[in-house]
């Protein structure tokens, strides 16, 4: 593998980290064996700063820039956000109602059909209220809420892929 520079990190298809890399799975390493790769990392990702310090962590995770841009939230460097999961409440769908169709057309329908709201044009008695107006209470389930309150996959597809760092490289010198 070409050398690196001290801190870069890499995508790499195979099982391990090659030689003088490690991979980006938050583990702890010494200060002491890595104080080129610890003055630019510090403890961003962890450790002690004494005797640890951590190598980010990407298992499951994507990688974002830090900063901002136009309409988006503001991140740092070493800061994780996001979650896999996510269960919607009532306040964060769209204002919307539910209507049931109905007809005053006699049906001539004998058993249920989809999209139907009546059956049979002579099994029906509606009873007119003191107004008189023809009423009908209709079965609860009809029109009523559902929904198991359970969180669903919030996960855009994926390729799991190994990321690694280069623990021994080239130190990056700063840009003026």
């Amino acid at each position: 593998m070409s050398m690196g520079y001290l801190g870069e990190i890499r995508m790499f298809a195979g099982q391990y980290a090659p030689q003088e890399w490690n991979l980006c799975n938050g583990s702890l390493v010494s200060v002491n064996d890595n104080q080129a790769l610890f003055s630019l990392l510090g403890t961003i990702y962890g450790g002690d700063g004494q005797n640890t310090f951590g190598i980010p962590d990407l298992r499951g995770r994507i990688p974002v820039a830090d900063g901002t841009g136009t309409g988006l939230t503001n991140r740092v460097l070493g800061q994780k956000f996001g979650t896999e999961t996510v269960t919607l409440a009532e306040n964060n769908l769209p204002p919307h109602s539910h209507q049931m169709n109905a007809s005053t057309i006699l049906s001539d329908l004998s058993a249920p059909v989809v999209g139907q709201s009546m059956i049979g044009k002579d099994k029906h008695y509606v009873p007119a209220n003191a107004a008189g107006i023809q009423t009908s209470v209709l079965v609860a389930d009809t029109i009523s809420s559902t929904g198991g309150n359970q969180p669903h996959l919030n996960v855009m597809p994926v390729l799991c892929i190994n990321f690694i760092i280069c623990m021994q490289g080239m130190y990056p010198q700063r840009n003026n």
